[in-house]
């Protein structure tokens, strides 16, 4: 019976053991008779699943809710720290490694600069190195290291026996890239042309260092993409049916999410043309977006036409002092070139988000990254002028243009949610030693978001 429909016992019990995580992590502390409604179980399977989950220390009670006229109804939430998550973002300047709780609470973090300025050096070795450095600062077993965090690697202590996650396990590492990310049967393949990187198989590197044991799932995808993740779970995308997360650093890149998208899809939109014959992208063709409208290239045509960056600054305190040269907070004169090359990339990026209201049609369009967020505050007004111009009117008249909510360290937080994200999929169970790593289960999670709602066990969700 069971293979002939397809589903076994136990997948029955993992589904409903994934629904009630879920419905706790996204809408509690709640009841068992206002989860069971919520989870659409019956009142003996919440109970069932909320005992097992009880005994295994994935979820706690949080205090009793009075009711009018009969005994008081015990609350239950996702226990916080009954698991760690790691995200990593391979910038463009850095490499960043934060740690979490299940709430998403930041425990801890490392950050390994990338040298250089205007030409820096990606090399797959040396990135892979700060990825394992980091890893291993923030796990408390290696080279500054702050005070011990608790189990890191391993299976972890407390596990009841249904096999689910122990006290303080690790429970995965998520890592977000630039460029696009392959899929295949041997693993994710990264294709960051920008940064030479061609077909560059990361997470095989990373277990062939043997730093990394078998048992901790890794996942890897596109930066603007776990940018969009994180934004749409806990920050200025909450309560969208479709959105539009776009990601502005030393180059852009956005990712979209909507009904038909709901895994979210990563968009190479700083390669779209702007301008036949135009500038030089990095990408080796003329015109793209990114050749005007990226960090990198707004502070190359900023020296280009006179300007004098901070010598020796890095990128982001080079854009900081254009932004102090064009709106000097002494009150002084402007500087005009400085100012001239800050409107022009405005209308540049308008024009590139009217393109993407005008294919996509979502109701928000939230600006992120480190870049977009340091400028925000004198440039988002201008660009959201450019987009409605250059958009068509009724797409235009629905769309909110924002600033997202999480600050820079979004693609990590979006890292994190990756392996958080299959811990729900497979309903709060360990993953089997040695077996691959699924791919990101968007589906499951973002299916599980209420409208205005964040993650109940506390964390970023405001």
């Amino acid at each position: 019976m069971a293979k002939r429909i397809g589903r076994t016992v136990r997948d029955l019990r993992r589904e409903n053991r994934t629904a009630v995580l879920q419905r706790l992590y996204f809408d509690g502390p709640m009841s068992r008779l206002a989860l069971g409604s919520a989870a659409g179980l019956s009142s003996g399977s919440v109970s069932n699943v909320v005992a097992e989950l009880l005994t295994e220390g994935l979820v706690e009670e949080a205090g009793s809710l009075g009711a009018d006229g009969g005994r008081p109804r015990t609350l239950v939430r996702v226990a916080a720290d009954r698991g760690r998550l790691i995200g990593v973002d391979v910038g463009e300047t850095r490499v960043r490694v934060e740690l979490f709780d299940l709430s998403m609470t930041e425990l801890a973090r490392a950050e390994r600069p990338l040298p250089g300025h205007g030409r820096r050096s990606y090399d797959v070795g040396v990135v892979a190195g700060h990825i394992l450095d980091g890893i291993a600062e923030v796990l408390g077993t290696g080279p500054g290291a702050g005070a011990s965090l608790g189990p890191s690697w391993g299976p972890g202590t407390g596990v009841g026996a249904g096999g689910g996650a122990g006290a303080g396990e690790l429970l995965g590492i998520g890592i977000g890239v630039p460029g696009i990310v392959e899929h295949t049967a041997d693993g994710p393949l990264v294709h960051g042309q920008t940064i030479g990187w061609d077909a560059v198989p990361l997470e095989r590197l990373l277990r062939a260092s043997g730093r990394l044991p078998a048992q901790v799932p890794l996942f890897t995808d596109n930066g603007a993409k776990t940018l969009g993740q994180a934004e749409m779970w806990f920050g200025g995308g909450r309560g969208a049916r479709s959105a539009v997360v776009v990601l502005f650093g030393s180059g852009v890149g956005a990712c979209v999410v909507g009904d038909e998208l709901e895994r979210g899809r990563a968009l190479e939109w700083g390669h779209l043309t702007v301008r036949v014959r135009g500038r030089r992208c990095r990408c080796g063709a003329r015109g793209c977006l990114e050749a005007y409208a990226g960090a990198e290239a707004l502070l190359a045509r900023w020296r280009e036409e006179g300007g004098r960056p901070p010598r020796g600054a890095d990128e982001e305190a080079a854009l900081t002092a254009m932004l102090a040269a064009a709106h000097p907070a002494d009150g002084g004169a402007p500087d005009p070139v400085a100012a001239r090359v800050l409107e022009e990339t405005a209308e540049y990026l308008g024009a590139g988000l009217a393109d993407l209201i005008n294919l996509f049609q979502p109701e928000r369009i939230l600006v992120g990254g480190w870049a977009g967020l340091q400028l925000g505050a004198r440039f988002l007004e201008s660009v959201r002028a450019h987009a409605l111009d250059h958009s068509l009117r009724h797409p235009a008249a629905r769309v909110r243009v924002a600033l997202g909510r999480l600050g820079p360290d979004a693609v990590t937080v979006g890292a994190a949610t990756l392996p958080l994200a299959a811990f729900f999929a497979r309903g709060g169970y360990r993953a089997p030693a040695g077996s691959p790593a699924p791919a990101p289960a968007w589906r499951a999670a973002l299916g599980a978001r209420m409208a205005g709602t964040g993650p109940a066990v506390g964390g970023r969700a405001e």
